[in-house]
């Protein structure tokens, strides 16, 4: 389980560096949301728009929005943080929920101003350039090698069919049955005509 103090941290981390964010969430001081994606947080917007801990005597009112995501759904959602919305079922003020969900949607980090401070402003904007094409390089990778085991399993080693390879075996397959059909009847009709002669 994620220890919620360093979960929160982070998040106001983020949240300082886009104000714009913070003071949308400010318009909602006071509420809480419940969040239930596998593990269970509780979260309360502070009066200057960052977010901290519920106490524990509180726990057990009502939070304000409740945010449920499928488990299943969570790398789906890490990898495409601006479509999280789309797997997350929200419930109760309605408001509050559109602002919750237009700041996970906003969230973005920062690196190169996070590292600047360590390393310099060049090394910073490097490092960052350098994740980054990394990052794009491992994905170029992922997609190429499965476009190759597809093809492998299409072509070399045909254990897989293409979707309209298979649709015109399938409407050949029903051509040959009505035309054996056919036939068998001719037969069938040639045996009786030459029965009766």
């Amino acid at each position: 389980m994620i220890p919620v103090s360093p979960l929160i941290a982070v998040l106001n981390h983020l949240l300082v560096s886009q104000p714009q964010l913070v003071t949308a969430l400010a318009a909602h001081a006071g509420k809480s949301a419940h969040i239930d994606a596998g593990i269970r947080l509780r979260l309360r917007v502070a009066a200057d728009g960052l977010l901290e801990t519920v106490a524990a005597d509180q726990a057990t009112a009502d939070p304000n929005v409740t945010i449920s995501i499928a488990p299943a759904d969570l790398p789906l959602v890490l990898a495409d943080p601006e479509r999280a919305a789309s797997f997350a079922k929200l419930s109760g003020d309605a408001e509050f929920a559109r602002t919750v969900s237009e700041v996970v949607t906003g969230l973005h980090w920062d690196a190169e101003s996070d590292l600047a401070p360590i390393v310099g402003d060049i090394a910073a904007v490097r490092i960052v350039q350098a994740a980054r094409a990394m990052a794009a390089y491992i994905k170029s990778g992922a997609r190429h090698l499965i476009e190759n085991v597809a093809e492998y399993l299409l072509e070399e080693n045909p254990t897989l069919l293409y979707r309209r390879a298979g649709e015109d075996f399938a409407s050949d397959v029903a051509v040959l049955r009505d035309d054996v059909e056919r036939l068998s009847k001719r037969i069938a009709l040639l045996e009786k005509l030459g029965g009766a002669a």
